[in-house]
């Protein structure tokens, strides 16, 4: 990114969960550009936006009321002006701003009475710096930069990536992020790398078919056929309703030449599907 806040930054700052920023900014309440690899850039509008809305959903205002409110706040700010020169806030379950002497209601445009409220303004710092300073490792814990990661998945695996083993450095324990970053350096064709992720994910729980699944996949594509073998039977072991886990063992059986077998779980796999039953596993 080359200016404005990245979704770290918002989440630094703000106190804000990267799934509420996402909400937020799927209501349409902000607008961020996009990068080259279609990371978020939120400009300071879009920080003076998100801080009220979180003010406002943590004073039990409801979500609709709350994004109403904010898009004719973001439609009634002036563009011939600096955001730092007014004052924006909430009073009674109202998103408020003050202008010079007047003070007016953001949804209805309504002049109010003066009143005592914070200055927002003040809590953020303007974009005077190229590229933001990046969150330190200490502010974010293992879960938040898992979180981040999930968000990230859909406009940029390289960034998703690196705040997973954000996560794993924060905690080696975390499972859900070993299975993730084993995922997306599948889908970048570094299978070492995926295998070693899943098998100490397996290693911290021994259960998660999501893990035992994808270490099939990744051994198959590694050409390791009986080790393929036994991953995606442990997991029929495990779930006999797992279609994809008896679709891809038909697959590998049929490699190894036992056609018999690979009728078998062929057979299961179709009589799963017509049940209606499908995987909820995550595969690359």
């Amino acid at each position: 990114m080359t200016d404005g806040y990245s979704t770290g930054d918002v989440t630094r700052m703000l106190d804000l969960a990267p799934a509420r920023v996402r909400r937020l900014a799927a209501a349409g309440l902000v607008a961020p550009k996009r990068g080259e690899s279609g990371e978020y850039s939120f400009d300071f509008v879009d920080l003076v936006v998100l801080r009220t809305a979180r003010d406002l959903l943590q004073d039990g205002v409801p979500f609709a009321h709350v994004r109403r409110a904010l898009q004719r706040l973001r439609d009634n700010l002036p563009d011939d002006r600096s955001l730092t020169e007014l004052r924006i806030g909430t009073a009674n379950n109202r998103v408020v701003v003050r202008e010079e002497q007047s003070v007016w209601e953001a949804e209805t445009r309504q002049l109010l009475l003066d009143f005592e409220i914070y200055e927002l303004a003040d809590a953020l710092p303007p974009l005077l710096d190229p590229r933001p300073t990046p969150p330190p490792p200490e502010v974010l814990d293992a879960g938040d930069w898992y979180d981040l990661g999930c968000e990230l998945e859909p406009t940029s695996a390289e960034e998703a990536a690196a705040a997973y083993r954000r996560a794993i450095a924060a905690d080696p324990d975390h499972v859900d992020a070993h299975v993730n970053l084993g995922r997306l350096m599948h889908e970048a064709e570094d299978l070492e790398t995926a295998e070693m992720h899943y098998r100490r994910a397996l290693e911290l729980r021994s259960s998660d078919l999501t893990a035992r699944f994808n270490l099939g996949v990744a051994l198959e594509d590694l050409g390791r056929l009986p080790e393929a073998r036994n991953a995606y039977r442990e997991t029929v072991l495990a779930d006999p309703n797992h279609a994809d886990a008896h679709y891809n063992l038909a697959g590998v059986f049929e490699r190894l030449g036992q056609r018999n077998r690979a009728v078998k779980h062929l057979q299961a796999y179709r009589r799963l599907v017509a049940a209606g039953w499908e995987s909820d596993e995550r595969s690359p």
